[in-house]
């Protein structure tokens, strides 16, 4: 994958500088609350001021670049083919989809229905045949699935679909137990899971300015067998942020820093992204909404920040308030995605499948938007400017009035110099109607049952199964 350099930057250098220094002025004079009185002390230790009387946390200047200072500012996300690895921090941009919605809509009957253990196998196929959708989140929360097993099922069956990285959210450190447990089994031994983790786990700042004492256990279980992880803050401005853009972005910034110190208080050297989920309201009607321009142009400027300190960044974008695969879920997830791709990016999440504000997901729209991606990478990739692709020669060769059709110099370049979609229709109006008028929601729906229908063998070796199954007797049948 070629390295794409930043076109668009929503803030100047010197507001980035503005907000860095309101981020850490909260850091050192607000602070965060810890409730949790062990990990307060461990923090204390590390440097940290603490009140113990109502649970601040408070990072001065020195202390804080102590901590920031030990976070990687690259690492490998693995893929455990190899193929699909996400070297994060050297340039490059990579999408995936997101995670645990409640619902789906089902384009066979036309309504939403809950999501089951079958759609996180779904999913997985999709992202596993889907060429830009680089990486595999856990998509929904299974609804047939009891608790204590949970995150036992959903990671299985991520494993069994895609070889490609899988992330997901754990809800305690017995989820993330299990998680681990199953990977070292698949990577045949903890040690090589460390030495190449094909998994990853999102924890979250709650905002406004607080960690609890669950996201704490998970950040050091996590942390502590190599797994590499993002602490991400989801600022809600008007809500759970100042209604500014900057003001939220002060406030994402402290807490995104403060995910990072306190992580490397934990376990110093923890592979971790800096996190970035701001989001909007809209305070005419207070609806909570993510697929707003303000979203995109916050996660844009998040990049910047993150950049200072030369972190990786988990960015947020592909988000849409509608409800079904239309004109307005193309238009606000193009707008969204190619923002924060052309601010730079490293590791953007939910930006394939969801609609909705991110509380559903549909296959359709996993195919539509992995089209959109792929026209984003080819907008990164930029336009190859050398002696052969100014064409000097071949422009001589055909001359005045010629054609330039059948010259090698065309057949060499018309894979390389051009994004061919697979849904978009480009066919003449007779030849369209002729095929029954298709559109891209037709052409992702085909595109899906083709896919699904041929894509169930697993990427798990059948022996490796027979033990999985031996070992975990948790793990159900769908």
């Amino acid at each position: 994958m070629k390295k794409s350099s930043p076109f668009y930057q929503p803030i100047s250098p010197e507001h980035v500088q503005q907000i860095d220094q309101k981020g850490r002025r909260i850091l050192d004079e607000i602070g965060i609350s810890i409730s949790d009185s062990t990990f307060r002390e461990r923090l204390e230790d590390a440097g940290a001021q603490v009140d113990h009387d109502n649970g601040r946390v408070r990072f001065g200047g020195d202390c804080l670049d102590r901590l920031l200072s030990r976070a990687p500012s690259q690492f490998i996300l693995f893929s455990r083919d190899g193929r699909n690895d996400i070297h994060l921090g050297e340039g490059h941009v990579y999408f995936g989809n997101g995670g645990r919605v409640f619902r789906i809509l089902d384009m066979r009957t036309g309504g939403y229905r809950y999501t089951m253990m079958r759609d996180i196998a779904n999913t997985a196929i999709l992202v596993d045949h889907l060429d830009y959708i680089q990486f595999y989140i856990i998509a929904c929360q299974a609804h047939d699935l009891e608790r204590d097993s949970y995150h036992l099922n959903d990671f299985y069956r991520a494993f069994y679909h895609t070889t490609k990285h899988v992330m997901g959210g754990c809800d305690d450190t017995d989820g993330a137990n299990q998680m681990w447990e199953l990977a070292c089994l698949i990577a045949d031994g903890e040690e090589n899971l460390r030495e190449r983790p094909f998994i990853s786990a999102i924890t979250n700042v709650i905002s406004p300015l607080t960690i609890d004492t669950n996201t704490l256990q998970i950040i050091e279980f996590c942390t502590s067998k190599g797994i590499p992880i993002t602490c991400a803050p989801a600022p809600i401005a008007g809500a759970t942020a100042p209604a500014t853009l900057a003001g939220t972005l002060s406030q994402l910034h402290a807490e995104s820093l403060a995910g990072v110190a306190v992580t490397q208080a934990i376990t110093p050297g923890a592979k971790i992204l800096y996190g970035a989920v701001p989001s909007a309201m809209d305070l005419r009607t207070m609806e909570y909404t993510m697929g707003t321009v303000e979203m995109a142009m916050m996660n844009a400027a998040a990049v910047q920040l993150a950049k200072l300190y030369d972190l990786p960044i988990y960015a947020s974008a592909g988000l849409t308030e509608s409800k079904r695969p239309d004109i307005q879920a193309g238009s606000e997830k193009l707008f969204s995605n190619l923002t924060v791709a052309m601010a730079g990016a490293d590791y953007i999440h939910l930006a394939a499948g969801m609609l909705d504000s991110g509380n559903s997901i549909s296959y359709e729209q996993y195919v539509i938007d992995n089209e959109i991606i792929g026209m984003i990478h080819r907008i990164l990739s930029g336009i190859e400017v050398n002696e052969d692709t100014l064409g000097f020669d071949v422009i001589e060769q055909v001359g005045p009035g010629g054609n330039y059709v059948l010259e090698d110099h065309t057949v060499d370049h018309m894979m390389d110099e051009f994004f061919y979609p697979n849904l978009s229709v480009r066919s003449n109006f007779d030849v369209w109607e002729e095929k029954g008028r298709p559109d891209m929601l037709s052409r992702a729906h085909e595109m899906v049952d083709k896919t699904l229908n041929h894509g169930r063998e697993g990427r798990l070796d059948p022996r490796l199964i027979s033990m999985i199954k031996d070992t975990f007797p948790a793990i159900i049948k769908i």
